[in-house]
């Protein structure tokens, strides 16, 4: 079984023929982790990429990572019970008074083809909850997305209420590396893309 043309499949977004692909390739004894990390998590590497050098916009990053999820979501309960290596934990949510999650959701799904594991606390997610999770789920990271610009106040309290308990980055249509200084963010990211790769250095 030709595992390239799983990865061709999510870099070009065909959400519709993933299954069966991936339905072959474990047919043809192909493990579900190789699966994973060898065709699912190195195409949305690419299609980062991609996006990065501007040959890829975000309608096209969304097929793909749609894509990426239909197969992820194929291949979990296949390796439940073994323990699938975890870049980290992070909890992200658009902050309280803001119900746009466009921006997050594709940040999740980038996330999640790039190893870590990801609780999606929604949107509209007063302070409180983000530091009950904390208590909780013990993240590594806590990610912070707003499209309002009359939410990031409610940000910057959010990072207040964290205070250090853990990393914090943010993200979202008004928001900017200067703003992230301002409020104590220990990042900013301007794109998903750019999300993971701040998400693995705030780690690191």
């Amino acid at each position: 079984m030709d595992l390239n043309s799983i990865y061709q499949c999510v870099i070009t977004g065909e959400r519709d023929r993933i299954e069966g692909l991936i339905q072959s390739a474990l047919s043809a004894g192909c493990k579900p982790d190789d699966i994973i990390n060898n065709t699912l998590i190195k195409g949305m590497d690419e299609v980062g990429q991609k996006m990065k050098d501007g040959d890829l916009f975000v309608p096209e990053v969304l097929m793909s990572a749609n894509t990426m999820k239909t197969g992820l979501e194929l291949l979990k309960p296949l390796i439940e019970g073994e323990e699938r290596e975890s870049v980290g934990k992070i909890a992200i949510g658009t902050v309280a008074g803001d119900l746009h999650d466009i921006g997050k959701n594709l940040v999740v799904m980038m996330l999640e083809g790039a190893g870590f594991e990801v609780i999606d606390l929604g949107v509209d997610v007063e302070v409180e909850r983000f530091v009950q999770v904390i208590e909780e789920e013990k993240p590594d990271i806590i990610g912070l997305s707003a499209l309002l610009t009359t939410t990031m106040k409610t940000m910057g309290e959010t990072v207040q209420a964290i205070g250090g308990k853990t990393k914090t980055m943010i993200g979202g249509a008004p928001v900017t590396e200067e703003f992230a200084k301002e409020i104590g963010a220990n990042g900013y990211a301007p794109d998903a893309v750019t999300a993971v790769d701040l998400a693995k250095s705030l780690i690191s």
